[in-house]
């Protein structure tokens, strides 16, 4: 039983602070975000009638990946936009599983970019005890990523009379005690308090780099779009290596109505670059589509 009461008052005490995070502090920057880029945030903090209770998006395997926010042109209460940053947040306590952490929200991410052409920011605003080599592995796959380090938080914590950290080997009851007292004095006012400090400590100037290195992404556009048509031929079946073998001495690929399919590749102005096989022309104008608007949307925004 006394196990029982060590994970679940630990676990509530990380589940306060996180969801605090996110909503007082994560959420805030990135409606500030939205509205500079006449975008849509999509978070859970926002009843929106397009959706259900989770943030979904399908990958180019058809799988629904839930998120944390999602930014969207032309996105409304009741139409889903085209989606261009899809951005995950976290607290962590301790560092155990650090690395564990950043393959699974980077994970969940990446495949973003092979399925919609109009991803261009993928990031992380991780707080707590993240670890280097865990932070090192979410940039290397080309995520950005904002940290906000535990004693950062301790502190404006502290600051405002409220303890959130307490030694590993502390015994149960005493985390419980921790746990329940921070959950009493964790008042609203004290929730806008708290965040004011943390952004403090922090600064303008590190909040604002992130939000322009979103800018900056987005802001990068197609420079070079290229159409391609592949034609592949039926398969020449062979019943043995040998049947195979003597076919290669002389090889002859019959293409009478060959099977068609398209190639959309991007470049873009900051170096990256987009390619998509699809089935028909209609799906290629379809992602066309999505890089038209846009294009159109950021140099409407910035011209």
């Amino acid at each position: 039983m006394t196990r029982k009461v060590n994970a679940s008052a630990g676990h509530k005490l990380g589940q306060l602070i996180g969801d605090w995070f996110e909503e007082y502090f994560v959420f805030p920057i990135l409606i500030d975000l939205a509205k500079s880029l006449e975008l849509y945030l999509d978070s859970r903090f926002i009843n929106r009638d397009a959706r259900g209770e989770k943030i979904q998006w399908k990958d180019a395997d058809g799988n629904y990946v839930d998120f944390d926010f999602v930014l969207e042109i032309n996105g409304t209460n009741s139409h889903i936009g085209i989606p261009v940053a899809f951005i995950e947040s976290f607290w962590r306590r301790g560092s155990r599983h650090s690395k564990d952490k950043a393959r699974d929200d980077s994970g969940k991410l990446l495949p973003m970019l092979d399925t919609y052409p109009s991803a261009r920011f993928l990031g992380i605003i991780a707080a707590g005890d993240f670890t280097k080599p865990a932070r090192e592995l979410v940039k290397s796959r080309g995520i950005e990523l904002f940290y906000v380090p535990k004693e950062k938080l301790i502190k404006a914590f502290e600051r405002n009379n409220l303890i959130i950290d307490y030694p590993d080997k502390t015994p149960e009851s005493k985390k419980a005690f921790i746990a329940n007292t921070f959950e009493k004095q964790f008042t609203n006012s004290k929730k806008i308090e708290v965040c004011n400090e943390l952004k403090r400590l922090i600064g303008a100037v590190t909040i604002n780099s992130f939000t322009q290195r979103v800018k900056a992404k987005l802001s990068a556009l197609p420079q070079e779009i290229r159409f391609i048509l592949r034609q592949d031929s039926y398969p020449i079946v062979f019943e043995s290596v040998y049947e195979a073998t003597n076919f290669l001495k002389k090889p002859e690929f019959k293409m009478s109505n060959p099977t068609e399919s398209y190639v959309y590749q991007i470049t873009f102005s900051d170096g990256s670059e987009f390619e998509r096989s699809v089935s028909n022309i209609s799906e290629l104008k379809a992602l066309h589509n999505t890089i038209t608007k846009l294009t159109t949307h950021m140099e409407n925004l910035l011209g």
